[in-house]
């Protein structure tokens, strides 16, 4: 076999022991939790937004970005709920570049698979700790999900991941809200078979185990635009294409239709400047049609402490090292204007 077996890892009940979660923690994580399935049910009328840098680096520039998120909560908490992104997988295309704090805790050292547990465990658990954020992650890998279900407030399946079937099982038994994100091909039948999927309850092999899922009522869509046979991004955020979904939402038997709208990607061609237009246009789309405001939960944005983004190694603090975001002037004021247009 083409594969060197370094050594075995500390399985997820292990690295818990390691690194517990106090009772206040858990029930802070149990509150948002109710919260944020209220919204995408339609109990509460907030918006979700999903914010953060494309991918957490280091978790000194991580946790100041997300302390400053705690500080504006306090301004939009009653059009808004806020949820950090912490997104410690990163998935790439070629499969070369930076993977992710999972992969590499320290972007200028070799990859270190166990301290990688052990870094996303601790950012997460202190990001919890100080800031009273329970954060979203994106399970790209999902025997991993277990190092931090505990602690996640919502989970990612993205656009590569979203046709595989053990992607879709695991989704069924995770207890946060899973937002199923459109294919690169931009097949919305495929992101609903996703949905549907996750949303049944299945028998099957997770890390080992015989597993059985009770199926998560509250897997939902995610938009992000996608790349036609020219290799040119399509944007899906327009209200035709919202239309669509509600559409193609209405002719399926799902629980809780909704979907968050991710303003980069193919939606914005990577051009991150372009989020906050794209926030706007879909906001007037909910203003216009009341099927879309019922269907439209909220955003995706991604964000950091500075505009755009640097290449590995340069060392600029709070600078995203994969995509370009948003830096935090701009964000600050997107996020306040976003709050604003929610309460008309």
């Amino acid at each position: 076999m083409n594969m060197t077996f370094e050594r075995k890892l500390a399985i997820p009940m292990e690295v818990k022991e390691m690194y517990p979660l106090t009772g206040d923690m858990g029930k802070i994580v149990e509150q948002r939790d109710r919260e944020i399935k209220d919204i995408l049910a339609g109990r509460d009328d907030r918006l979700l937004l999903v914010i953060g840098p494309c991918s957490a680096d280091r978790e000194d520039s991580v946790i100041a970005y997300i302390s400053r998120l705690a500080a504006l909560r306090e301004k939009v908490e009653d059009r808004l709920f806020i949820i950090p992104r912490i997104y410690t997988n990163k998935p790439r295309t070629t499969g070369d570049g930076y993977k992710g704090m999972l992969h590499q805790p320290d972007p200028d050292e070799k990859p270190d698979m166990f301290k990688g547990i052990v870094a996303i465990r601790e950012l997460h658990m202190r990001a919890l700790r100080e800031t009273g954020f329970s954060c979203a992650d994106e399970m790209l890998y999902p025997e991993n999900h277990k190092y931090l279900d505990d602690l996640l407030a919502y989970v990612a399946v993205g656009a590569r991941s979203v046709e595989d079937q053990q992607h879709r099982l695991t989704a069924s038994g995770v207890e946060a809200p899973v937002g199923m994100k459109n294919p690169t091909s931009g097949d919305l039948s495929v992101m609903l078979n996703a949905i549907a999927a996750a949303q049944h309850g299945h028998t099957f092999i997770y890390r080992g185990w015989e597993a059985h899922s009770e199926g998560n009522p509250y897997a939902h869509a995610i938009l992000r635009g996608y790349v036609n046979k020219h290799g040119e991004s399509m944007p899906n955020y327009h209200y035709e294409d919202l239309l669509l979904l509600c559409d193609l939402y209405a002719a399926r038997d799902l629980k809780n239709p909704a979907v968050i709208i991710d303003t980069n990607h193919a939606n914005s061609g990577k051009k991150y400047l372009e989020q906050p237009r794209i926030v706007r246009e879909v906001m007037e789309s909910r203003r216009a049609n009341a099927d879309i405001r019922r269907m439209v939960k909220g955003f995706m944005i991604e964000s950091y402490l500075e505009d755009g983004a640097q290449k590995p190694g340069e060392h600029v603090f709070g600078k995203s090292i994969t995509d370009p975001c948003l830096g935090w002037e701009k964000t600050e004021r997107l996020v306040l204007e976003l709050a604003e247009l929610a309460a008309r």
